[in-house]
């Protein structure tokens, strides 16, 4: 059984979009749907598993963004 939904996007998408016709923008967007919601699994799956406190995920995020900031040179 399938369902349909009702997608908007803005004017300047959709004008970007009617410069591709041949591409079924549907299916692009059932692709992607079906995508986010795999990753969403895996990442329930892997939270469901983990051992990590609130406050050590909270700490590993903070880790990891200051490890981006200093590569990308945005903090000394």
């Amino acid at each position: 059984m399938s369902r349909n939904i009702t997608l908007s996007v803005s004017d300047e998408v959709f004008d970007e979009m009617k410069a591709f016709p041949e591409i079924k923008w549907s299916e692009v967007a059932r692709h992607a749907i079906t995508e986010r919601i795999e990753a969403l699994k895996f990442i329930e799956k892997m939270a469901s598993k983990s051992k990590l406190t609130d406050e050590d995920a909270l700490e590993l995020g903070r880790t990891v963004n200051r490890g981006i900031a200093r590569r990308l040179g945005l903090v000394v």
